[in-house]
């Protein structure tokens, strides 16, 4: 699944360039793009849970310049006992094909118990939906 974002001026540097701080938001916004997708989130409200980035691992391939368009293309890679990881990649579109690797990322997440506030086993109706989406390649 992914979702599109267009380069702007806020978005970089002094060098005219994105900023790689602004790369964990455009990973952020393809990760709650994807996660509204597949109603993901609404299992939370139930159980109180919180969805919590533990680790971000970013690789940089290419600048990003003002004007153009990044995809960012997410897809669920693992589920542990108390963690799961995502693969996520920003990708420059031209003529709305992907093109290069601006920079890819893995991303480890946990399931935090709002009321103790400490990571909890991945289980019952969130393991089940995130190993579906795994399954089915999402």
């Amino acid at each position: 699944m992914s979702v599109d974002i267009k380069v702007r001026g806020y978005h970089l540097d002094i060098y005219h360039h994105v900023n790689n701080g602004r790369y964990l938001e455009f990973l952020e916004e393809g990760r709650w793009d994807y996660f509204d997708r597949h109603h993901f989130l609404d299992l939370f409200e139930d159980d109180q849970l919180a969805f919590v980035v533990a680790n971000i691992n970013i690789s940089y391939r290419r600048p990003a310049y003002d004007g153009e368009v990044l995809r960012i293309v997410s897809k669920m890679a693992s589920i542990g006992n108390k963690s799961a990881q995502m693969q996520q990649q920003v990708m420059l579109l031209e003529a709305g094909e992907p093109t290069a690797v601006v920079a890819d990322a893995t991303i480890t997440f946990c399931l935090m118990d709002g009321k103790t506030q400490r990571a909890v086993p991945i289980s019952g109706k969130v393991r089940a939906v995130l190993e579906k989406m795994i399954e089915d390649g999402l």
